[in-house]
């Protein structure tokens, strides 16, 4: 049976379609999307859901008195749709501690970096490649790992780098780890965990092939 994903997002969607992608190549066979939650109303994410009849929500901040009442919100939609896995693939917005704590070991975020390389609080977008490139690194790359409280903090499941070229920019940098990394690693850990090849111990991430 396969298992139901919920993907959040907030903006223009690139890595939703890369998981879309996966699903309609066979690379994600064990699990599917069948929802996309946005904290933005009239992304082009939301668009690429309906162009694949996807269902979709809008849960926005401002209409919520807090925080609790977000995560409440955004838990009923997921618990309606009994999902098994929460994506967020490219959800810029904090979520707390009820949210995470319900769905514990089944979110799982795709960061632009080699965590804990130019991750944590702060660290996101542009942000991140500008940092790295600062830094004068030799390689960056993304990260696929499971969310809890802390911001880039949960365990590792997936990474892969890339070499830095020397007229690289924060802008082809992004470009470069998003095609090569981010859209290769995401589907492969949507698919490992779907088809029960993870387990954790002492904060390892173990993959059962």
């Amino acid at each position: 049976m396969l298992k139901k994903i919920a993907v959040l997002v907030s903006g223009g969607g690139t890595n939703l379609q890369a998981l879309i992608d996966a699903q309609d190549k066979g690379i994600l066979k064990s699990g599917e999307i069948t929802c996309v939650i946005s904290n933005k109303d009239g992304v082009f994410a939301l668009e690429r859901a309906k162009k694949h009849n996807i269902e979709t929500h809008v849960v926005l901040k401002s209409t919520c008195q807090d925080l609790e009442e977000f995560d409440h919100k955004l838990c009923d939609i997921l618990d309606k749709n009994e999902i098994d896995l929460v994506v967020m693939a490219g959800f810029l917005t904090i979520t707390g501690k009820t949210f995470v704590t319900r769905y514990a070991h089944k979110i799982i975020n795709i960061h632009p970096s080699l965590i804990p390389a130019f991750c944590g609080k702060g660290y996101y977008g542009l942000k991140v490649h500008e940092a790295a490139l600062e830094y004068g690194v030799k390689v960056s790359g993304a990260t696929v790992h499971f969310v809890n409280e802390i911001a880039d903090g949960g365990e590792i499941i997936l990474q892969k780098a890339i070499d830095i070229l020397n007229d690289d920019t924060p802008e082809s940098l992004q470009q470069r780890i998003m095609h090569e990394c981010e859209w290769d690693i995401l589907p492969r850990a949507a698919e490992l965990f779907c088809s029960g090849a993870l387990s954790i111990c002492d904060r390892r991430v173990k993959i059962d092939k």
